[in-house]
């Protein structure tokens, strides 16, 4: 299992530095085989929305708010690597949805997501927002269920036992 943690530019953010961030994101997820399960946990800085023609393979409808130009540059890389973002697939009230929350508390977005690649898709079974937790952030906790089935590795052994009989007989 591979777990991918990084923080974004914002969207104000210089386009060179935006797209330095994306390449060198694609050059460590392209370091992971397709094989094994590589989820990407991080602060996007980045609103998908809940409008998801044409990525209907990695995104459900259940986003939160309108998709921004780091949204765009994202959900293109997730449909690039075949990686379903989590947050918008499971059905949540709101409040469940929105990661961020402003200063003045007037303003709610979902721009943290939890990732995972296509073919792992269903080990997934719920991702949403925690509230409560203190992690002394605007930020609000964001937690994923996974159900992993994992196989016992068998190792081929060929110990014979011998037994050493009395020379007596």
């Amino acid at each position: 299992m591979n777990i991918i943690q990084c923080y974004a530019p914002t969207n104000d953010s210089n386009d060179d530095i935006k797209d330095q961030f994306y390449e060198r994101l694609q050059s460590i997820i392209e370091k992971y085989p397709g094989k094994d399960i590589t989820i990407l946990m991080r602060d996007l800085n980045a609103k998908v929305g809940i409008d998801n023609a044409g990525y209907e393979d990695i995104m459900g409808r259940h986003g939160l708010g309108q998709r921004n130009e780091n949204g765009e540059r994202f959900t293109n890389l997730c449909a690039f690597n075949k990686f379903v973002i989590g947050s918008t697939i499971f059905p949540h009230k709101c409040i469940h949805k929105a990661t961020w929350t402003s200063p003045e508390h007037t303003t709610e977005n979902q721009t943290d997501h939890i990732y995972i690649n296509k073919k792992f898709q269903r080990t997934m079974e719920d991702v949403r927002r925690r509230r409560g937790a203190d992690i002394a952030s605007d930020h609000h906790l964001v937690v994923a269920n996974l159900k992993l089935k994992l196989k016992k590795n068998w190792t081929n052994s060929n110990t014979k036992v011998q037994y050493s009989l009395p020379s007596t007989y």
